[in-house]
């Protein structure tokens, strides 16, 4: 695997409620972090993160550490997790582009944009 290779941020290949499958891992994630080099469980708790007030900027810093310079946030397969006003400031004010997105079209924009960009996202694979 060339350093090129190891940096590019892994590409989702099966999204279901409650599933959400990544090229080349067998581990299963209901909520994933995918960042250049990587990916890793989300879990909320680490960060107190709720459907409301949404996605902390805690939640995010990690994906700019691992050098995103896009990053996208779903809001829940039916469009019920908020993002919080702060982590949209925070990303923007970086010079970081961000896309909120339901589940099913984070997935489709990621995957596209995985494939040239350094690229992150925080999916949530149910409501």
């Amino acid at each position: 695997m060339t350093v090129e290779e190891k940096q590019r941020s892994p590409r989702v290949t099966h999204l279901a409620w409650g599933r959400i499958q990544l090229e080349g891992r067998q581990t299963v994630f209901k909520d994933v972090k995918l960042y250049p080099g990587g990916a890793r469980a989300w879990d909320w708790n680490e960060t107190g993160t709720e459907h409301r007030p949404g996605i902390q900027p805690a939640d995010v810093a990690e994906l700019v550490q691992h050098g995103a310079r896009i990053v996208v946030l779903s809001q829940g397969m039916l469009g019920r997790l908020r993002i919080s006003p702060g982590t949209l400031r925070q990303l923007r004010d970086r010079g970081i582009s961000v896309h909120v997105l339901r589940t099913a079209a984070a997935v489709k924009v990621y995957n596209e944009l995985a494939a040239t960009t350094p690229v992150a996202a925080l999916l949530h694979s149910t409501c």
